[in-house]
């Protein structure tokens, strides 16, 4: 496979964090947490915070151990094999592309601010020219696409900056008005912290798109865990303290029923030039926020062509740019389709399940990768452990409908890899099936024989399953 051209250093790296992050969310996730809370939201967002710390941190000694281009996909299959390395990379393809496909329905969204009877046709002209342009950057290379996202991260965040300046010194000036809205600041007490924090958790998703690009990456080593852990930290601190400005300007009741609750704060504090500074703000963010996943989600496919699980022009390289074109290519022409025919909640709803199911696999992937290879940050064990509790908490607050589309979509892979895996492994699986190498015979065998005419899907899932349990 060939390889790509190395060129980010850490300023890019900890701003494709940031950037990678920080988007569409933000504009919206605030009303979310104060629809549940009230005033309190801002404990959920704390909580969520440290959650994604924790799991980061994770992701974090997974790329230190084994900095190769896949990111999660490349440290699962290191510690598990093909099977669940091919189910961690496609349900990551699954979640970062139908987060992509949200950017170009929220730049447009947002776009209507000042467009507001914008016709239909208009409306996927914009699409399609948003997607083309920032496939055209990333074609270029990662050193253009990481150099567009530093002038991006810096656009997008100066306007809440500037909000959270003005804010701050407002309520100095008036603190009567601070006061009120925060008062009471729980008025809906904390039984709705569980369905606060998977909302507000979805606006920290992100983190993991930094280790898949590694082989673009100087001293990924050094880097990646030094960048991961310095731009959670400033994000979760931007957060809060964004949140803190927007629930103090605006009451609780109106900001749960806002659908760009910044907007609204921002003509709370400064009239109609703060809602038309972060109107123009959440563009920048919505397209930041998009070229970081482009940029990153590309790289998911190449690795897994290149380890021949998926076909293999996914891995072809541009000769002169030493991009994944072709990855760059169906994966931006897959998310704009969804794009033009698909809507918001449908897409976040495709992707909240999937990425809990890659993040719990990649947790747990720290204590093999630690133990067959060493090295590493040494992170302390309870780190990862908290990592897997938290995320099946996330699960279990996810809504049923989540859980039931998600789940069968990651199975829909399984054919997929069964097609492309080697097929000296299928021989192997066979073989091991057959005599029930290290394992219990008496009910491996037993197992195996109800599957007879499913042989090799069930039985070679079922193998997998137990060298999966086996190796943790």
């Amino acid at each position: 496979m060939a390889e790509l051209k190395g060129g980010l250093g850490l300023f890019d790296v900890m701003n494709l964090v940031i950037g990678a992050i920080v988007g569409a969310d933000i504009y919206i996730a605030a009303a979310f947490g104060a629809g549940y809370l009230g005033p309190a939201s801002l404990i959920a967002w704390i909580i969520a915070g440290v959650m994604a710390i924790i799991i980061a941190l994770s992701f974090a000694e997974c790329s230190s151990i084994l900095p190769r281009v896949g990111g999660p996909y490349a440290y699962v299959r290191e510690a598990f094999g093909d099977f669940w390395g091919f189910l961690t990379g496609w349900s990551l393809i699954i979640a970062e592309w139908s987060a992509i496909a949200v950017f170009p329905l929220a730049f447009v969204a947002y776009l209507t601010y000042f467009y507001h009877d914008m016709p239909q046709s208009i409306q996927i002209l914009i699409k399609v020219l948003f997607v083309l342009f920032l496939t055209f950057i990333n074609l270029l290379g990662a050193r253009q696409g990481g150099k567009l996202n530093d002038i991006l991260t810096i656009l997008k965040i100066a306007p809440i900056l500037l909000f959270t300046i003005i804010g701050i010194a407002y309520f100095i000036i008036k603190p009567a008005l601070l006061v009120t809205h925060l008062t009471p600041f729980a008025p809906l007490g904390f039984g709705g912290l569980g369905s606060a924090l998977i909302l507000i958790f979805w606006a920290y998703v992100g983190f993991e798109l930094v280790t898949i690009p590694s082989d673009d990456i100087i001293n990924p080593k050094k880097t990646i865990p030094l960048a991961i852990g310095v731009g959670m930290a400033v994000i979760t601190v931007f957060y809060f303290i964004t949140n803190f400005v927007v629930v103090g300007a605006v009451p609780w009741m109106e900001l749960s029923t806002s659908s760009a609750p910044l907007t609204l704060a921002g003509y709370a504090l400064i009239g109609s030039v703060g809602a038309i500074i972060l109107s123009v703000g959440a563009l920048f963010s919505i397209s930041g926020s998009d070229e970081a996943g482009i940029l990153c989600s590309a790289r998911i496919p190449y690795a897994m062509a290149g380890d021949g699980l998926l076909p293999h022009f996914f891995a072809k390289v541009h000769p002169k740019y030493n991009t994944p074109y072709i990855s760059l290519i169906i994966q931006n022409t897959v998310t704009l389709i969804a794009a033009i025919f698909g809507t918001i909640s449908q897409l976040i709803i495709l992707s909240v399940f999937t990425i809990l199911f890659c993040y719990l696999l990649t947790c747990i992937s720290v204590f093999p990768l630690r133990k067959n290879l060493g090295g590493g940050i040494k992170i302390p064990r309870i780190i990862p452990v908290l990592g897997i509790i938290i995320i099946i908490y996330m699960i279990t607050q996810t809504a049923p409908n989540q859980i039931m589309i998600g789940t069968i979509l990651i199975l829909l892979g399984i054919p997929i890899y069964l097609k492309y895996v080697p097929r000296t492994q299928i021989k192997t699986v066979r073989r091991d099936i057959e005599f029930c190498t290290g394992y219990c015979k008496t009910c491996f065998r037993a197992c195996c024989r109800r599957l007879p005419s499913q042989e090799p899907f069930l039985a070679h899932v079922l193998w997998h399953l137990r060298n999966f349990i086996k190796r943790i």
